[in-house]
């Protein structure tokens, strides 16, 4: 990979590293289902009227707009909102490559390995291992809530997959056309019309939260990631995801302050070490082969 290519996906991994950050000085002041919508406004506009509608059905579209932006970030935001730690929650969420998994199995045939269901099995004793930190607490239902975010990421990718190879770019930015209006009318259903008025008086830090959210993470982070896997193999790219939660937990201890328990930290080297042995087994399964 050359030099502006790797500046180019370490660059996209801090972005979406301190997309939790972001997240968690947002729903500080908004309301996790406003924050979405403004989220996805941004994403649309004014990108809309200079990128050409992909060559995908607007059932694809939709399908796409609704489990990534109607359900996945309105149960995490809300999650965060809720307590949620934003480093633990940049971890959890990459639980979704596991759903993926399954879903794949599920609906596309990909049979999973036994050595990634074992990868599976750890990232799961891991996450358990998290869970009992937290039973009884405050904590426990925004993280499965969390959970149930990362699953629906999870079901994002089986809908982009079935979308083929087209502009990944113009597909983020039509598929944005969907969340705005139902994250809009949640948000006025559930919280009133203080979830609009309370805009007003939004802080530069939460109007800067809204900035990153929609143009940082998903404008240039989506963008960048697309780029990234037009000239290179996806097994090239996807193991920069795992940094995510790196660049997650160090922007959360230095800008939030929050700190990990001993279990959480366990549970989170088991998630991680999963993870890496999810990406990296197969091709180092196949270098032992041989010899």
């Amino acid at each position: 990979m050359p030099l502006r290519d790797l500046l180019l996906a370490l660059g996209v991994v801090i972005i979406w590293g301190l997309n939790f950050v972001a997240i968690k000085w947002g729903v500080d002041e908004v309301s996790p289902y406003m924050l979405t919508a403004l989220r996805y406004i941004g994403c649309v506009l004014p990108a809309i009227f200079f990128v050409r509608r992909p060559a995908v059905s607007w059932s694809l579209l939709l399908a796409y707009g609704m489990s990534v932006g109607v359900l996945q970030f309105s149960f995490l935001f809300s999650a965060i909102g809720m307590g949620m730690p934003a480093g633990l929650a940049s971890l959890v969420m990459q639980m979704q490559v596991f759903f993926t998994m399954g879903l794949a199995a599920l609906f596309l045939g990909e049979r999973p390995t036994p050595l990634r269901l074992t990868g599976a099995a750890i990232a799961l004793l891991g996450l358990l291992t998290i869970g009992t930190e937290h039973l009884g607490g405050a904590v426990l239902v925004p993280l499965l809530m969390t959970l149930v975010a990362s699953l629906f990421w999870a079901m994002s990718n089986i809908v982009t997959k079935r979308a083929g190879k087209v502009d990944m770019f113009a597909f983020v930015i039509w598929g944005s056309l969907i969340p705005p209006l139902p994250m809009l009318a949640l948000a006025l259903l559930l919280e009133g019309p203080g979830a609009v008025t309370s805009l007003v008086s939004i802080s530069p830090q939460a109007l800067f939260s809204v900035l990153f959210i929609a143009y940082g993470s998903t404008l240039l982070g989506y963008g960048g990631w697309a780029i990234l896997l037009g000239r290179h193999p996806a097994g090239l790219v996807a193991p920069f995801a795992l940094l995510v939660p790196v660049v997650g937990f160090a922007a959360a201890f230095v800008l939030l302050g929050e700190a990990v328990s001993p279990l959480e930290l366990a549970g989170s080297v088991l998630i991680f070490a999963g993870l890496m042995l999810n990406v990296f087994g197969p091709r180092l399964l196949a270098r032992l082969r041989p010899a």
